[in-house]
């Protein structure tokens, strides 16, 4: 999707891998179309229960609850005649069909997409506003649409892999998503892209209509994406796009122009020599063999009078004269290199097309549904309803999974209003249970306590039992694909008749709803942290004081004691024979038989009986 010839490798080494923290706080537009299409190529159709829907509630919740993000999802409009024409192409290359057989569309004609997918779309565009995000419909395509809000400012940045977004104005572009990573988003810059690659948007425009597009997947024949790099590279950003239409109309001063690519002189410059001057056969040098056998050149620069030293294999001249004749070769070959790709150029029918080109530096792809972006609290019992209508779930396990959403809501309202409230009008705040660390990202995990008043219907309950029955347990998921699959699941727990909900939350967030509740839990630690220091401490004067003492028992002084040296055994060894052969009858001797039986015996033995 987007520019073709594997355009997102040239743009790989530019990319930025960044953390847990980007997103938080931002806007970002989100290419639905793009997510759908992901979610049927990531989850088998035959385990999953519609999975669109269900990979649509995971993503966004997690994206607003984990990353801290606020989407604004974008969804296609009417097609333009040219896709829907190079949508026809591609399904017949797809399906081996003979494109001599493809019937010519109706100018000015769209083709829609088909009704499944439509219905995907519109099921998902239902579920996001119930989730209380907007949904906004782009005249044409989305990533037009998400490009624009993000060249306008409306949107810190765009969440698709249609490359087009650039081409459409886009400034920062976020690829690919790995939540369970320390850096889960893969982000593109177009400033990035500028300094690196000196391509600017019009560059990628015409790089786009040299190698294909979306509305033209043909492109130029013979040009790869390499070629069509290295040939833009030629032009100033301002003048690339008109340069192309002159090259297409077969304008003969193009051909005949010498292209200045890096400052280079032109052919009709004086200052090239039209000649080579002589050089020598045996040192290679300016100047003649007669000469240079008699006194050495000022290049050779050596110390004896038998003259220069011979050249070596590969020798190249570095004279200015050499020089110039280089740079001149180098010159015209160039010249040839951009003569011939502007004649493969010209032999394109209808190149460029103006149509794309109108379609791409355009500013006019504004939504239908105009108005300032808001978002809203989700309608809980609706969006119950609608869930257990399509994905068959428990009305306990929806509100579980959508626990980090509403915490996130409620917490946020806290720092605002600072007004008493309840979570799901039943769970109260009650205390920070510990700090969790994520991914290399600091976490708060903080337990809701089940209030004593509840202001809110029975039906919000979260039993615990139904939390954990999860349907669709025989879901398979293509772990190439990076998705944002499903939610930390929130833990319920029961103590002394009381109901606790656990889950893990922003640290900033907290500290701005709860600010007394995060200094206690800090002097809390702080305290347990002096008193391990304490203990450690007593811990080390002990061992400390049984260093210094030499009567302490169970104290090894010296390990010579335990495994004497050779030496030591041998002296041994011999006094107890001088004892045994004045005491023959081996009275109290059992002793000194052990200490000479030593040496018999390995180490390990040894160790097993000392300590023992």
């Amino acid at each position: 999707m987007g520019v073709g010839g594997n355009f997102w490798e040239i743009l790989k080494p530019y990319a930025r891998y960044e953390g847990f923290d980007f997103a938080r706080n931002k806007r970002v537009a989100v290419d639905l179309s793009f997510w759908i299409v992901q979610h049927e190529t990531a989850v088998k159709y035959d385990h999953v229960r519609n999975p669109h829907l269900r990979l649509t509630f995971f993503r966004t919740v997690n994206l607003f609850s984990k990353f801290g993000a606020f989407p604004v999802f974008i969804v296609d409009g009417t097609p333009s005649p040219l896709k829907s024409q190079a949508r026809i192409v591609r399904f017949f290359r797809s399906s081996g069909i003979d494109l001599s057989s493809l019937l010519a569309a109706e100018e000015r004609v769209s083709v829609e997409r088909n009704q499944v997918f439509q219905k995907s779309v519109e099921d998902c565009m239902e579920l996001l506003k119930l989730l209380g995000m907007p949904v906004l419909k782009a005249k044409g395509e989305a990533e037009a649409l998400c490009a624009q809000l993000n060249y306008e400012g409306q949107v810190d940045a765009c969440i698709t892999a249609d490359s087009d977004a650039f081409l459409y104005g886009a400034k920062c572009v976020i690829k690919c998503l790995r939540p369970n990573s320390k850096e889960p988003f893969e982000c593109y810059h177009m400033a990035d892209i500028e300094d690196g690659l000196g391509l600017r948007r019009e560059h990628l425009i015409a790089i786009s209509l040299l190698v294909g597009n979306d509305h033209d997947l043909g492109g130029v024949q013979g040009i790869g994406l390499d070629t069509a790099l290295r040939f833009v590279k030629c032009f100033n950003h301002a003048e690339v796009l008109n340069s192309l239409r002159e090259i297409g109309s077969g304008s003969t001063s193009l051909f005949e122009r010498s292209f200045l690519s890096d400052g280079e002189p032109s052919a009709n410059s004086d200052k090239i020599p039209q000649k080579k001057i002589p050089h020598c056969s045996f040192c290679g040098h300016p100047g003649n063999k007669k000469s240079h056998c008699k006194v050495a050149c000022k290049y050779c620069c050596t110390t004896t009078e038998s003259g220069c030293s011979q050249k070596p294999a590969g020798f190249k001249c570095d004279c200015s004269s050499c020089d110039m004749v280089h740079k001149e070769s180098d010159r015209k070959k160039n010249e040839n290199w951009q003569v011939r790709v502007c004649r493969k150029i010209a032999m394109e029918q209808n190149f460029p097309n103006n149509d794309i080109i109108e379609m791409y530096c355009s500013d006019k792809n504004a939504s239908d549904c105009p108005g300032p972006i808001s978002w809203k609290n989700p309608e809980t019992d609706m969006l119950v309803d609608f869930l257990v209508y399509h994905q068959l779930w428990e009305p306990s396990y929806i509100r579980l999974r959508m626990l980090p959403m509403m915490s996130t809501i409620f917490l946020k309202e806290m720092a605002a209003n600072r007004t008493e409230a309840l979570l799901y009008g039943q769970y109260e705040f009650d205390s920070i249970q510990r700090l969790k660390i994520r991914y290399g990202h600091r976490f708060y995990v903080v337990r809701w306590k089940k209030s004593s008043c509840m202001t809110g219907n029975i039906n919000h309950s979260i039993s615990s039992k139904d939390s954990l029955t999860q349907p669709d347990e025989i879901m398979q998921v293509d772990e190439s694909v990076s998705i944002l699959d499903e939610l930390d699941i929130p833990q319920v727990h029961v103590d002394d008749g009381c109901s606790f909900l656990l889950t893990d939350e922003n640290t900033v967030i907290v500290r701005d709803a709860f600010p007394e509740k995060v200094n206690s839990f800090l002097q809390k630690k702080e305290a347990e942290e002096s008193k391990r220091c304490r203990k450690r401490c007593l811990r080390s004067n002990e061992t400390h004081e049984k260093f210094q003492s030499p009567d302490s028992k169970g104290f090894q002084v010296a390990i010579t004691e335990y495994y004497p040296s050779t030496k030591i055994l041998n002296q041994a060894k011999g006094d107890s024979l001088a004892r045994s052969s004045e005491n023959p009858s081996g009275i109290g001797s059992s002793k000194r038989r052990s200490v000479v039986s030593v040496p018999n015996l390995s180490k390990s033995v040894r160790r097993r009986l000392l300590f023992n």
